[in-house]
């Protein structure tokens, strides 16, 4: 029963959030403003599915310029969980079949985000290094899923070396942003689902890389990802394990 209520108001949320999102965003279409303003109304939905955000991140004066945004992507709860750390001005790059989903692609679109095709390779490595050197020429941040598509459970997935070829070549810093595993975690009818945690990293400046490290820079990243994305779990593992001992 619990997750027939959760669903319909989740669906009722949605529709009124694109709805007036898309309303809103006709002022000034394609305003990279928009998409963290409309990102906290999706994020406002975590309490819903039950689940508490533990947001980590550094000073705010280490993220007070333009940066390409990495993380992680395990499945559809990252629309709830990640909308809630969307910084101002920054913009996702997603798959071009986003622009399809009723209401919801419209509003991505309206929001200023940008659309690639995954499927041509070599397209989306060209669109992905003259996205990033509009970074800091159109005072904007992007966030793009280094992986590719949705891990679902199977951990952090080998990154595209593509983001960081056009970080290195537009000389943008890289922001990991990590988070726990939700895989098997939410159950729609369970009352509480425990707590997501979220951790921002340091920016990685590219400055001191050139064109031919990119290997080297996207694996760095990767393992320092895949460790820290460790850590979290492990920490929520001794906390479920501490709750249940009490």
């Amino acid at each position: 029963m619990l997750a027939v209520i959760r669903i319909l108001l989740i669906s009722i949320l949605s529709v009124f959030i694109c709805i007036f999102g898309s309303v809103y965003c006709l002022l000034s279409p394609r305003n990279p403003a928009h998409a963290a303003i409309l990102s906290r109304f999706f994020s406002r939905m975590a309490p819903v599915f039950g689940i508490q955000i533990e947001l980590r991140q550094p000073l705010r004066k280490q993220l007070a310029k333009n940066y390409i945004y990495v993380s992680n992507h395990q499945n559809n709860y990252d629309l709830i969980l990640l909308t809630y750390v969307v910084k101002p001005r920054t913009i996702t790059v997603g798959k071009r079949s986003l622009l399809w989903i009723p209401l919801f692609g419209l509003l991505y679109w309206l929001t200023g985000n940008l659309f690639i095709d995954r499927n041509n390779i070599l397209g989306s490595h060209n669109a992905i290094v003259k996205l990033a050197s509009r970074v800091k020429r159109e005072d904007i941040s992007l966030w793009i899923f280094p992986e590719g598509t949705r891990s679902r459970g199977r951990g952090l997935l080998p990154f595209k070396t593509s983001v960081f070829y056009a970080a290195i070549f537009a000389g943008v810093p890289i922001v990991p942003v990590c988070v726990s595993n939700t895989v098997g975690k939410i159950k729609l009818n369970r009352l509480y689902n425990g707590v997501v945690l979220i951790e921002i990293l340091p920016p990685l400046e590219t400055v001191s890389y050139n064109i031919k490290q990119v290997r080297m820079f996207t694996e760095y990243c990767y393992n320092l990802m895949k460790t820290k994305i460790y850590e979290l779990n492990t920490e929520i593992a001794a906390r479920d394990l501490s709750n249940k001992s009490d």
